[in-house]
């Protein structure tokens, strides 16, 4: 009795472990304030950022971290509203020392092939090679910051 009272015990410890393993989460920066922080199992939407070049100094700082570390072989793609890439930027590991991925602002809004066009700022890495898309980008030339 006590040993099947143990085993069942054993048991239901082991199947209480859920499969899904999580602790992916992200942060996009401008100029040092955040925009946007989300834990990747906990929600799966896509945000829109919209954002406002007024400076050729702005700055988007993206922080990714697999299970609380950085990855290895680190992309951002600013892909079109096609999924065609328009952009490539390869960073190098941070080996714990910075692992922020910081993109000039000037640099993505270049990218708009029309007023109304949106970007996706898709993050990929040897632990993520399909890629994941963080947020959508509208960049304007106005001189406020809003996220929706």
């Amino acid at each position: 009795m006590m040993v099947k009272s143990l085993l069942v015990i054993f048991c239901v410890g082991l199947f209480s472990f859920s499969n899904n393993r999580g602790g992916d989460s992200f942060e996009i920066w401008l100029n040092g304030k955040m925009m946007l922080q989300q834990f990747v199992h906990v929600s799966s939407s896509v945000q829109t950022l919209h954002l406002n070049a007024a400076s050729a100094n702005d700055k988007l700082d993206i922080y990714y971290r697999h299970c609380g570390q950085a990855g290895t072989n680190r992309y951002i793609t600013v892909k079109d509203e096609g999924d065609r890439s328009l952009k490539v930027w390869k960073f190098a590991d941070s080996n714990g020392n910075n692992p922020a991925m910081s993109i000039k602002l000037k640099d993505i809004s270049g990218l708009k092939k029309s007023k109304d066009s949106k970007l996706n700022i898709v993050y990929s890495s040897s632990e993520l090679p399909k890629g994941k898309v963080l947020a959508t980008l509208d960049v304007s030339k106005e001189t406020s910051v809003a996220m929706k």
